[in-house]
């Protein structure tokens, strides 16, 4: 099923993309807190969506850094690749055992917190 977005969701995805490009090499933060940040708690859903169409962003978008407040790695079949999430993210330091980054509390960014500094 092909997902139709409107151009205010489109805009969204958008500064969701901007957030998402800030998170430093070997954080991660979670869809939630992205949302949040955004002032549109509730939201978190919709910067999934915007997760799984960064692919078609113009510019890279680190995806993978992006997981449910528990630390699952809920995009992973976004990836191409079943394991690519998980790899990149082992790359940058995360332990993960059962889709799940067990060191999630040590790397979570908050971009609430980290960009407000």
């Amino acid at each position: 099923m092909q997902q139709s977005y409107s151009r205010e969701s489109l805009s969204f995805f958008e500064k969701v993309y901007e957030v998402v490009k800030l998170i430093p090499l070997g954080r991660v933060t979670t869809y939630g807190a992205i949302a949040a940040y955004l002032g549109s708690r509730g939201s978190a859903r919709m910067v999934g969506w915007a997760m799984n169409a960064s692919h078609n962003s113009s510019q890279p978008v680190p995806a993978h850094r992006v997981v449910n407040r528990n630390g699952i790695l809920t995009g992973k079949h976004h990836f191409e690749g079943y394991e690519l999430m998980q790899q990149l993210l082992e790359s940058e330091g995360a332990l993960i055992e059962d889709d799940r980054i067990t060191n999630f509390r040590e790397l979570f960014w908050d971009p609430a917190i980290e960009l407000s500094l």
